[in-house]
């Protein structure tokens, strides 16, 4: 992470030319947990998405659809504002590449570039794929299609632009070889050391056939290439040029959050643009894998896009949002499925959680009138469960570092197998049968309340609206979960809180 006093963390922005599905739902909310994690533990957190809404693609649907570009992407983007509402997005800015602002970013970072000798005016001459918005040798051509999405590739000659890519490679090396952090997971480092090792070749980044995006400064006849203007949404949000002030305490970002489809642009071109504007590289590229629907490739011709707002209204919002980030290790591929959902909502969230946080408010409810309980620390209990709360607390910390999601929530999730065979264990309903043994009721009670207010702590970030309700029933406000990392250490539930039982958290479906 950069030593600097706010964390910055982007998802892409988004291609407004798609319709938004189960892929950028997981990006994002991979991306809002770090975010909402990083201010639980006290950290000024600047959290970025946006839109993608320049090139020829955007043009040519326009122009199908009897509209202008800007008539379509105002349509568009709307349908990813919705879903970022739906799926409790925390971000704090929301950039599209149409701005005003992002315009006068795109323009000075050109005119640094080019002042530092990074372009050239030249010829080019190869194929490009439009959908991909991609350009290709005619030996990476498959039977002369695009090697990513198998269309037909087009033959380009025109006069260009060129970014001295080339001119950077020998630093690019340098720079991942001493940054093993730089580019995650490992597997994708590897694919894109490979890359550069090959051949790096300069990059195409203007064209003159159509007329939708930022023009080139000085030769507006040229537009500039859609991945070197959406690139620097990441400045421009930053407060670049304008504000340097801002852009110091923001830049450089702490994570780029992406697909893997997209690794090359963020993990070659992106840092060779950097380097040649002068600017520092991010900390962080992690790509993570995609989804497949019941086993098949997802795909608008199959039929089996899944719509995330059909699946949070169909599940509900944080069940669906738990479901993303515990069923695959994040960074490899995962496979969607109703049944898969299901069983995670029935036994993870419905039978496990939500059985021991109605079970235990109950127990709170019946045997102490709703009162926390005032506990010995002494207790061999009470000590056991520190103890098992600061290896959780270590085994988080690392796993959100590592961005290892399903590893984070399996370490939580020991919190919910102890609670729950420590009431078993306990059985404080045999101990309120007897009046000798209410300072032993009192100790399990309130080991229990304390147990799920760190869960409540753990599972925020997830699960913002769950653990809401939580917080609620527990007797406590959002007010006493912004202590910093100090509310993840044991013993912080007031005796005397008032807990109120409610609806429960989870319902099975059937």
């Amino acid at each position: 992470m950069a030593s600097k006093d706010i964390f910055y963390i982007t998802t892409p922005i988004y291609y407004v030319n798609d319709v938004p599905h189960i892929g950028h739902a997981y990006t994002t909310v991979a991306a809002d947990v770090v975010a909402r994690y990083q201010r639980l533990l006290g950290r000024e957190v600047f959290f970025l998405t946006g839109t993608d809404e320049h090139g020829m693609k955007i043009e040519k649907t326009a122009d199908q659809r009897g509209m202008t570009p800007q008539e379509l992407v105002d349509e568009v983007v709307e349908r990813f504002q919705h879903l970022w509402k739906v799926l409790n997005i925390s971000h704090d800015d929301f950039i599209r590449t149409t701005e005003e602002r992002h315009s006068r970013a795109v323009t000075a970072f050109f005119q640094k570039v080019q002042e530092n000798g990074g372009i050239y005016l030249g010829t080019y001459e190869d194929w490009y794929c439009i959908p991909c918005e991609t350009f290709w040798t005619a030996n990476q051509l498959e039977n002369g299609n695009c090697p990513e999405c198998g269309r037909p590739a087009e033959k380009v000659k025109e006069k260009s632009y060129f970014f001295r890519m080339s001119h950077y490679r020998e630093q690019l090396l340098a720079h991942i070889e001493e940054h093993p952090e730089f580019i995650q997971p490992a597997s994708k480092r590897n694919e894109i050391l490979s890359f550069i090792k090959e051949e790096l070749r300069d990059l195409s980044i203007s064209r003159t056939s159509f007329s939708w995006g930022i023009p080139v400064p000085g030769d507006e006849k040229h537009v500039i290439y859609v991945w070197f203007d959406a690139l620097i949404n990441y400045l421009t949000a930053a407060g670049y040029p304008d504000d340097q002030q801002r852009f110091s305490r923001l830049w450089p970002a702490d994570i780029h959050l992406i697909g893997k489809d997209i690794l090359r642009f963020h993990a070659v071109y992106w840092p060779t643009f950097l380097f040649a504007a002068g600017l520092p590289l991010p900390c962080k590229v992690f790509a993570h894998g995609w989804w497949t629907v019941e086993g098949e490739k997802m795909s608008k011709s199959r039929g089996n896009v899944v719509d995330p707002v059909v699946i949070a209204d169909e599940y509900g919002v944080d069940p669906f949002r738990y479901f993303l980030l515990r069923e695959v290790p994040f960074g490899l591929d995962g496979d969607f499925s109703r049944s898969a959902m299901k069983g995670r909502l029935n036994s993870d969230l419905a039978n496990d959680l939500g059985n021991l946080f109605s079970r235990s408010i109950s127990m709170i409810g019946k045997y102490r009138q709703g009162k926390i309980p005032l506990p010995d620390p002494t207790d061999q209990r009470y000590a056991d469960f520190s103890i098992l709360a600061a290896e959780i607390f270590a085994e988080v910390s690392v796993g959100m570092e590592d961005l290892a999601f399903s590893k984070v929530l399996q370490s939580i999730w020991k919190l919910v197998v102890k609670g729950n065979k420590f009431i078993d264990q306990q059985a404080p309903w045999a101990l309120a049968k007897d009046d000798a043994k209410a300072k032993d009721l009192d100790q399990v009670l309130y080991c229990i309340a304390e147990l799920l207010r760190l869960l409540a702590a753990y599972l925020l970030p997830f699960m913002p609206e769950r653990s809401g309700e939580m917080i609620r029933q527990l007797g406590l406000t959002r007010e006493h979960y912004s202590q910093g990392e100090d509310i993840f250490s044991w013993g912080k539930m007031p005796s005397g809180t008032l807990t109120e039982r409610g609806p429960s958290l989870f319902p099975r479906l059937d």
